[in-house]
Protein backbone atom coordinates (compact mmCIF):
# COMPACT_ATOMS: atom_id res chain seq x y z
CA UNK A 1 0.00 0.00 0.00
CA UNK A 2 1.12 3.33 -1.12
CA UNK A 3 1.63 6.11 1.16
CA UNK A 4 -1.52 8.63 0.34
CA UNK A 5 0.42 11.70 1.25
CA UNK A 6 4.09 13.15 -0.90
CA UNK A 7 7.41 12.08 0.99
CA UNK A 8 8.29 15.60 1.47
CA UNK A 9 4.34 16.18 3.43
CA UNK A 10 5.30 12.83 5.01
CA UNK A 11 8.57 14.15 6.03
CA UNK A 12 7.25 17.32 7.27
CA UNK A 13 4.32 15.19 9.67
CA UNK A 14 6.70 13.37 11.37
CA UNK A 15 9.17 15.94 11.80
CA UNK A 16 6.07 17.46 13.53
CA UNK A 17 6.02 15.25 16.56
CA UNK A 18 8.17 15.95 19.72
CA UNK A 19 9.65 13.96 21.86
CA UNK A 20 9.20 15.82 24.90
CA UNK A 21 6.29 17.55 26.35
CA UNK A 22 4.35 15.74 24.76
CA UNK A 23 0.25 16.10 25.46
CA UNK A 24 0.37 12.86 27.60
CA UNK A 25 3.13 13.64 29.35
CA UNK A 26 1.95 16.94 30.26
CA UNK A 27 -1.21 15.02 31.93
CA UNK A 28 1.06 13.27 33.97
CA UNK A 29 3.29 16.20 34.97
CA UNK A 30 0.02 18.55 35.93
CA UNK A 31 -1.67 15.65 37.52
CA UNK A 32 1.23 14.45 40.02
CA UNK A 33 2.56 18.18 40.92
CA UNK A 34 -1.14 18.79 42.03
CA UNK A 35 -1.23 15.86 44.40
CA UNK A 36 1.90 17.08 45.70
CA UNK A 37 4.66 15.09 43.84
CA UNK A 38 7.65 16.44 42.88
CA UNK A 39 9.97 15.67 39.98
CA UNK A 40 13.15 16.43 37.87
CA UNK A 41 12.46 15.60 33.95
CA UNK A 42 14.51 14.75 31.36
CA UNK A 43 17.80 13.55 33.34
CA UNK A 44 20.46 12.87 31.09
CA UNK A 45 22.63 11.36 33.92
CA UNK A 46 20.62 8.46 33.89
CA UNK A 47 19.96 5.57 31.17
CA UNK A 48 17.00 6.41 28.53
CA UNK A 49 16.51 9.85 29.86
CA UNK A 50 13.15 9.13 31.65
CA UNK A 51 10.50 11.32 31.22
CA UNK A 52 10.32 12.27 35.26
CA UNK A 53 12.61 11.55 38.15
CA UNK A 54 11.27 11.21 41.72
CA UNK A 55 14.21 10.79 43.77
CA UNK A 56 12.34 10.66 47.09
CA UNK A 57 10.41 7.58 45.89
CA UNK A 58 13.62 6.16 44.04
CA UNK A 59 11.56 5.90 40.96
CA UNK A 60 11.39 7.28 37.44
CA UNK A 61 9.12 7.70 34.52
CA UNK A 62 8.53 6.80 30.93
CA UNK A 63 5.53 8.06 28.98
CA UNK A 64 5.90 6.04 25.47
CA UNK A 65 4.37 6.89 22.65
CA UNK A 66 3.21 3.31 21.05
CA UNK A 67 3.99 4.16 17.55
CA UNK A 68 7.73 5.35 18.39
CA UNK A 69 8.34 2.25 21.01
CA UNK A 70 6.32 -0.39 19.14
CA UNK A 71 3.43 -1.09 21.81
CA UNK A 72 1.35 -3.97 20.69
CA UNK A 73 -1.93 -2.36 20.59
CA UNK A 74 -5.04 -0.54 18.95
CA UNK A 75 -2.45 2.84 18.25
CA UNK A 76 0.10 0.90 17.01
CA UNK A 77 0.39 -0.16 13.25
CA UNK A 78 3.35 -0.86 10.92
CA UNK A 79 3.76 1.75 8.35
CA UNK A 80 3.18 0.23 4.49
CA UNK A 81 5.78 2.47 3.21
CA UNK A 82 9.69 1.74 3.81
CA UNK A 83 8.88 -1.31 6.09
CA UNK A 84 12.65 -2.06 6.58
CA UNK A 85 13.56 1.01 7.85
CA UNK A 86 10.80 0.91 9.98
CA UNK A 87 10.98 -2.33 11.64
CA UNK A 88 14.83 -1.51 11.96
CA UNK A 89 14.34 1.70 13.86
CA UNK A 90 10.83 0.42 15.85
CA UNK A 91 13.10 -2.60 17.06
CA UNK A 92 15.75 -0.64 17.99
CA UNK A 93 13.89 1.69 20.29
CA UNK A 94 12.25 -1.20 22.02
CA UNK A 95 15.85 -3.00 22.44
CA UNK A 96 17.09 0.48 23.82
CA UNK A 97 13.74 0.42 26.30
CA UNK A 98 14.88 -2.64 28.03
CA UNK A 99 18.48 -2.29 27.96
CA UNK A 100 17.93 1.50 29.71
CA UNK A 101 15.35 -0.20 31.90
CA UNK A 102 17.61 -3.36 33.18
CA UNK A 103 20.64 -0.52 33.78
CA UNK A 104 17.41 1.59 36.22
CA UNK A 105 17.05 -1.55 37.86
CA UNK A 106 20.44 -2.54 38.64
CA UNK A 107 21.28 0.47 40.09
CA UNK A 108 18.02 0.54 42.69
CA UNK A 109 15.49 2.54 40.81
CA UNK A 110 11.99 0.97 40.15
CA UNK A 111 10.66 1.93 36.84
CA UNK A 112 7.10 2.72 35.62
CA UNK A 113 6.13 2.92 31.92
CA UNK A 114 3.35 4.38 31.30
CA UNK A 115 1.67 3.99 27.91
CA UNK A 116 0.20 6.45 25.30
CA UNK A 117 -2.77 3.89 24.68
CA UNK A 118 -3.83 4.63 28.56
CA UNK A 119 -4.36 8.17 27.94
CA UNK A 120 -5.69 7.64 24.50
CA UNK A 121 -7.72 5.68 22.05
CA UNK A 122 -10.52 3.54 22.63
CA UNK A 123 -9.20 1.53 25.82
CA UNK A 124 -8.10 4.48 27.45
CA UNK A 125 -8.37 5.19 30.68
CA UNK A 126 -9.76 8.91 32.26
CA UNK A 127 -6.58 10.97 33.18
CA UNK A 128 -7.43 11.10 36.94
CA UNK A 129 -7.52 6.86 36.92
CA UNK A 130 -3.92 7.10 35.08
CA UNK A 131 -2.79 9.81 37.87
CA UNK A 132 -4.18 8.06 40.61
CA UNK A 133 -2.80 4.35 39.84
CA UNK A 134 0.51 6.12 38.94
CA UNK A 135 0.12 7.91 42.56
CA UNK A 136 -0.68 4.64 43.89
CA UNK A 137 2.43 3.22 42.51
CA UNK A 138 4.76 5.50 43.73
CA UNK A 139 3.57 5.28 47.14
CA UNK A 140 2.76 1.59 47.18
CA UNK A 141 6.34 1.10 46.67
CA UNK A 142 5.91 -1.25 43.92
CA UNK A 143 8.36 -2.74 42.18
CA UNK A 144 8.64 -1.98 38.03
CA UNK A 145 5.07 -2.05 36.34
CA UNK A 146 3.67 -0.73 32.64
CA UNK A 147 0.39 0.84 32.88
CA UNK A 148 -1.64 -0.02 28.85
CA UNK A 149 -4.96 0.80 27.82
CA UNK A 150 -7.55 -1.79 28.73
CA UNK A 151 -7.99 -2.74 24.99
Amino acid sequence: MADIVSPAKRSYMMSRIRGKNTRPELIIRKGLHKKGFRYRLHLSGLHGKPDMVLAKYNAVIFINGCFWHGHNCCLFKWPASRPEFWKEKITKNRENDMKNKVRLRKSGWRVLTIWECSLKGRGRYPDEAVIEKTKNWLLGGGDNSELRGTV
